[in-house]
């Protein structure tokens, strides 16, 4: 690149490299026509809307862009990533919706549809950890959470109304735009994107952009009916005698 190219456009490039876009990817992600390639000779000047996509999808600070700051990035979390819907019991007060996995391919399209939620499964548990915040159970698709969680268990997560709020390092369903997934989460040094990781180790982590969440929860239990494999122990069986109890409960509390 010569020398005669300005500073937002050699920044402009610099966002593309750590991005790993093609000239051509990164135009149609911007909403330019054809190619950058014009803009990173100097042909083109950067358009106020294309330093406001940056902005918006990369939380990329326009005076950084232009050199008139050393802050690159802005802090573009704030949005509300709390439930869109919450459900109440004949009580008025709220129970925990079920999202099984062929509702979840449906979820992200519907987050906000009051009348689809109404087709959900609900229940309440009566117990103090379960109060006084809202709680959405959703079950587990794929074996990229074992050994921990089996495809078929149902994990239960406390709603997270912000990014801040949540933890690195800690379980959470993700709900993006086009899936839902359950995965650790990791914050990055950029606050515009997060990792997530599986922790079944042959699957690669993921990252995506908080823009791109739309609402999270953190997992604090799950609800496993896997207890088959025979034992001699007593604690064993305990166990599979209150799952069962909890499953009768379960199937009682949904009619």
């Amino acid at each position: 690149m010569g020398t005669d190219v300005s500073q937002e456009i050699k920044r402009f490039k610099e966002v593309r490299d750590e991005n790993n876009f093609t000239q051509t990817e990164f135009a149609q992600l911007l909403g330019i026509k054809n190619s950058t390639a014009d803009i990173e000779r100097g042909r083109t000047k950067l358009s106020g809307k294309v330093v406001a996509e940056l902005l918006r999808q990369f939380a990329i600070n326009p005076l950084w862009l232009f050199g008139e700051s050393n802050q690159k990035y802005l802090q573009l979390t704030k949005g509300d990533i709390s439930p869109k819907v919450v459900s109440l019991n004949s009580a008025e007060e709220e129970n925990i919706v079920l999202v099984n996995v062929k509702a979840a391919a449906g979820y992200p399209q519907n987050v906000q549809d009051v009348e689809w939620y109404q087709q959900l499964p609900a229940f309440d548990i009566p117990l103090p950890e379960y109060r006084n915040a809202t709680h959405r159970g959703f079950q587990v698709e794929g074996d990229s959470m074992l050994p921990n969680f089996r495809p078929g268990e149902w994990v239960l997560g406390k709603a997270v109304p912000t990014i801040e709020e949540a933890s690195n390092n800690r379980i959470y369903v993700v709900v993006l735009y086009d899936s839902v997934l359950v995965k650790k989460l990791q914050k990055l040094p950029d606050p515009s994107k997060l990792l997530l990781i599986s922790l079944n180790e042959e699957y690669l982590p993921i990252e995506v952009r908080v823009n791109d969440i739309q609402e999270l929860w953190q997992v604090n239990s799950k609800l496993t009916f896997n207890l088959d494999a025979p034992s001699e122990s007593s604690l064993l069986k305990q166990l599979q005698q209150s799952m069962e109890d909890l499953k009768s409960e379960f199937k009682t509390l949904k009619h």
